[in-house]
């Protein structure tokens, strides 16, 4: 086994630079591979794709708390430098994995870095079938919250063009005379999640705006079964609804008599016999022929993982979940009538009690679970990121020592890594987990466990998070897969 527990550099400027020089040679090959390979590149679950040399420099960091240890600019350098010159297909590579497996656990026997990387990649070489056939079309049904961030994602991820591509949006003509101009504004700009990190421009004549060379026409329609998408050269689209509006089948097949459309994901919970999905959890329910997909709430989403983990391994006999929510859109910004009770009164003057159907939600992604689960909701004045509280009676008893050790596998080493993220900092707010592209966060200085009674804290970007975990429904309903290093278990 290679010891790479590097001595204390005598000159930590001197070190920083020299780091630093490789992180920024690491940038322009990261982006070829993407873009002509469709190869993507990550460190421990941190994509480098569109990173800066500072986040790259930060990835690298961040591998101190999964492997109590250190992961060096050096080490992984000549990992992308050897991919690079390798004819590589389409996959997704945790190069950060790669590097510890060769440095800390011995996997090279005997082998130099090069030699390495061309064996352990060699199943990925030469691969040049691309995830589908010919780029998928994508069409956002509503332009709010969700939908913008749904922008922002598809944008980041078109690389070369050939698996999906964001075609349009679809919202209510509004008052304004430049309400195209507007509707770019709202993408460009972000109160919560900051600027879009690329160039916006609009063309009023072909009534489209071009984000990052991706030409997003603008459809005004006031209902999903009078467009016609053809029209816009799109066909076979699938839409994102993120109006939720329509919630059940009847509604949501309305999408599908539009000309060129050929499935719908929602984006809240569905009614009735609509299937819920939470992506990592219960995704192996779509089917090829399913048209229709509720993509679940971003609570259901950021509570099923963590559930489904620990029902696995101590056995859920009971519980309460109490989230403690981010205000809405739903809300009133001053007190003012709502149907719903309390819901009514100011979001950004008060805690505001009410229900959620989070729990009772739970038990379409988790069917073991029906009827083993309370919830309630408080929604408090912030903007982004809430926290759902787990408050469970285990199966056997367990420890603080144990829970934590436990979920912090589940989060870096299990499948279920890319929906849950784990943080053992004792500073940690809300606001460090905007951007989070996980489901939810699990707070392992927070667990309170006494016995068989085990209280978790859980994190969750309620918008960006929720977002991402749409994301993956999405590349799964366009059938859509990767090859992934390491082989997911």
């Amino acid at each position: 086994m290679t010891d790479r527990k590097r001595e204390r550099p005598a000159d930590y400027f001197k070190d920083w630079k020299e780091r630093e020089a490789l992180a920024e040679g690491m940038i322009p090959m990261v982006g070829r591979l993407s873009r002509e390979k469709s190869v993507k590149c990550y460190i421990y679950g941190q994509p480098l794709v569109n990173r800066s040399v500072l986040e790259i420099m930060k990835d690298h960091r961040y591998v101190r708390q999964v492997e109590a240890n250190e992961l060096s600019e050096f080490e992984t350098f000549p990992i992308i430098s050897r991919m690079s010159q390798l004819d590589l297909g389409p996959a997704h590579i945790d190069i950060g994995r790669l590097a510890v497996q060769y440095y800390d656990h011995g996997a090279g026997d005997g082998l130099s870095i090069d030699e390495y990387v061309d064996r352990e990649l060699r199943p990925y070489v030469e691969s040049p079938r691309l995830p589908v056939a010919e780029p998928q079309d994508v069409v956002l049904y509503g332009f709010g919250r969700i939908g913008r961030l749904m922008a922002r994602i598809l944008i980041d991820k078109t690389d070369g063009g050939d698996c999906l591509r964001l075609r349009a949006i679809v919202v209510r003509k509004g008052s304004a005379p430049n309400d195209l101009v507007k509707r770019a504004s709202l993408l460009r700009r972000d109160s919560v999640h900051g600027a879009f990190e690329g160039t916006i421009r609009v063309d009023e004549e072909r009534q489209s705006f071009v984000a990052n060379g991706n030409e997003v026409k603008v459809i005004y329609a006031d209902a999903p079964d009078t467009i016609d998408y053809t029209e816009y050269g799109i066909n076979n689209a699938i839409i994102i609804d993120n109006t939720g509006v329509w919630r059940d089948e009847a509604g949501l097949s309305r999408h599908l008599q539009s000309k060129g459309a050929s499935k719908v994901i929602l984006t809240a919970p569905g009614k009735g016999d609509l299937k819920n999905v939470v992506a990592g959890i219960n995704n192996a329910i779509i089917e090829p022929g399913d048209t229709i997909i509720s993509a679940a709430s971003c609570t259901t989403n950021a509570i099923a993982p963590p559930l489904k983990a620990l029902d696995d391994e101590y056995g859920i006999v009971a519980g309460h979940v109490e989230t403690v929510h981010a205000y809405t859109n739903d809300q009133n910004l001053i007190d003012n009538y709502h149907k719903a009770s309390r819901r009514g009164r100011s979001a950004p003057l008060n805690m505001v009690l009410t229900e959620t159907g989070a729990a009772s939600a739970v038990g379409k992604v988790l069917p073991q679970l029906v009827g083993k689960l309370t919830g309630n909701a408080i929604r408090v004045p912030t903007p982004n990121v809430s926290m759902a509280i787990l408050n469970l009676t285990l199966a056997r008893e367990t420890s603080v020592d144990e829970l934590n050790e436990f979920m912090r596998n589940q989060a870096l080493h299990s499948p279920l890594r890319r929906q849950i993220d784990y943080s053992a900092s004792p500073e940690v707010v809300s606001t460090d987990f905007v951007g989070s592209r996980h489901a939810c966060v699990f707070d392992a200085q927070a667990t309170i466990v006494n016995g068989k009674q085990a209280v978790v804290y859980l994190w969750y970007d309620n918008e960006f998070g929720y977002s991402c975990q749409v994301y993956r429904i999405l590349e799964q309903m366009a059938g859509i897969s990767y090859a992934v290093y390491p082989k997911e278990s």
